[in-house]
């Protein structure tokens, strides 16, 4: 038994306020060389929504050395999903430990789900599903405020990405 009812993506508006103070968990599965499937999930705590090329958005940035990383390249479609009270120790498992090292389903208590056959977390109270549609590099040069460049002491510049929100799940 599912236990989400489908929303309009622009009614997830409380993100806005989740992904900064309460924190996401980017999912994403995808083959590896050897044609074997890699399930990862990873915490992130800055993005955003919005509408771009007339369509609900999300932008994601990953840094290069995630684990996660190499799925969402390889992915076309992944996960945003935002736990609420009550899992804050997972999402600092999902976020310090790699998944390279651990499975941080197993590690963490959490659930992987599948809608779409896009993963998600199954303890998520607010799911989004998403078609990745962009990806570049944030680049040096490109900063207008040189003490943002702060962030990048190992000049481990992230990756953005946009993903169309295709799908929206709350939790009734």
């Amino acid at each position: 038994m599912n236990p989400f009812k489908v929303i309009s993506p622009d009614a997830a508006d409380e993100v806005f306020r989740l992904i900064g103070k309460e924190w996401m968990l980017i999912t994403a599965e995808a083959e590896d060389e050897n044609g074997n499937k890699q399930l990862n999930t990873m915490t992130a705590s800055w993005g955003g929504l919005g509408i771009l090329w007339n369509k609900p958005v999300a932008f994601l940035f990953i840094r290069p050395q995630r684990h996660t990383f190499s799925l969402t390249e390889r992915a076309a479609r992944f996960s945003l999903s935002f736990l609420g009270d009550g899992h804050r120790e997972a999402l600092r498992l999902c976020g310090t430990k790699s998944g390279r090292d651990i499975d941080k389903f197993a590690a963490s208590g959490l659930t992987p789900a599948y809608e779409q056959g896009v993963p998600y977390v199954k303890e998520a109270r607010l799911v989004l599903l998403g078609r990745k549609l962009y990806a570049d590099d944030l680049k040096k040069s490109a900063f207008v405020l040189p003490e943002l460049l702060q962030n990048y002491a190992a000049d481990d510049y992230h990756k953005m990405y946009i993903l169309e929100i295709e799908h929206a799940m709350v939790r009734e």
